[in-house]
């Protein structure tokens, strides 16, 4: 499961701005609003929420690293926001900024500003009540799940132990999620990925089950096998539960027409017509065929009433 959107609301709150080094809060927040505006990310867009018009402020050569951050020339100054992977030659006074936001269970973002540390953001982002349940239904059918995250490996750690979720895999960037991926397959193991994001995306292609959730962004929903029409992971659950009871069906289906070809062709072949004298009316064939499409007909439709 990735976090960001997926196991929590994915809608966070920006609730720390600590600026350092002389810069001062408006100052940062402004320069940081416009880089952010430019992404979809949620912890850029919770950013944007806390800010007034941010049109008059030029933002150029803007780019993503994926499970970093961002980054762009902002105002004609260099600005860089992310995690610590992304500034990561910085060993200042925002290391101890960042271990006390992330102890709170709050992701924290670095500013930085013409190669200058400028602030340390604080947001922090709801699990979402589904959350729980659906975990524990996962683990009812007897299924490992993996908390997969880019995120600080402290924030990981809390949003697991919450969830009781044993093992939490952070910091980990899109091909580091896709090596995930790959050993528990070589493994054995049936492999589903639960995502939404664009650093979900390869993990969601390399799995053998990519399930999207419905608000994703469109390369997470292309690269999925499965796209779930609403945010709740419960849906996850329900997912697994019609797909086991599809695939019973199935085989209910194909036992019982092979069993009753296997009994009507060789009476239709007139296999018994030499030793009893019984042959079957062509007409009364047609309809014993007939009936067989219906039955497996029936069987179908009687998914329509499971409860899930």
């Amino acid at each position: 499961l990735d976090k960001t959107g997926t196991v929590t609301i994915g809608k966070p709150t920006l609730t720390d701005v600590i600026p350092l080094n002389g810069f001062d809060h408006e100052e940062v927040m402004s320069y940081a609003g416009a880089l952010a505006a430019k992404s979809s990310h949620p912890l850029d867009r919770a950013i944007v929420e806390k800010l007034d018009d941010l049109s008059d402020i030029s933002v150029e050569q803007f780019s993503v690293e994926a499970g970093k951050g961002i980054s762009g020339i902002v105002a004609g100054h260099r600005v860089i926001m992310g995690n610590r992977k992304l500034v990561e030659n910085h060993r200042d006074e925002s290391v101890n900024k960042i271990d006390e936001l992330s102890a709170s269970g709050k992701t924290a973002l670095l500013v930085e500003i013409d190669g200058t540390i400028s602030a340390v953001l604080g947001i922090a982002d709801t699990v979402k009540e589904s959350s729980q349940a659906a975990i524990e239904g996962l683990k009812d059918r007897g299924i490992e799940v993996v908390l997969l995250t880019g995120d600080n490996e402290k924030v990981a750690a809390a949003v697991g132990k919450k969830l009781g979720i044993s093992r939490v895999v952070a910091e980990v960037l899109p091909e580091d999620k896709i090596e995930v991926v790959r050993e528990l397959r070589s493994r054995g193991e049936i492999v589903a990925m639960v995502g939404d994001g664009i650093n979900d995306s390869p993990a969601l292609a390399e799995a053998d089950v990519g399930i999207a959730i419905g608000s994703g962004t469109d390369i997470a929903v292309e690269s999925s096998d499965v796209v779930l029409m609403r945010d709740d992971l419960m849906d996850v659950v329900k997912t697994m539960k019609l797909s086991r009871a599809t695939m019973r069906n199935i085989k209910q289906n194909l036992f019982w027409a092979f069993f009753y070809n296997s009994l009507g062709i060789p009476v239709a072949a007139g296999v018994f017509y030499l030793s009893l004298g019984f042959r079957l009316n062509p007409m009364i064939a047609g309809a014993a065929m007939a009936f067989s499409s219906v039955s497996v007909v029936l069987n179908a439709l009687r998914l329509r009433k499971l409860r899930i």
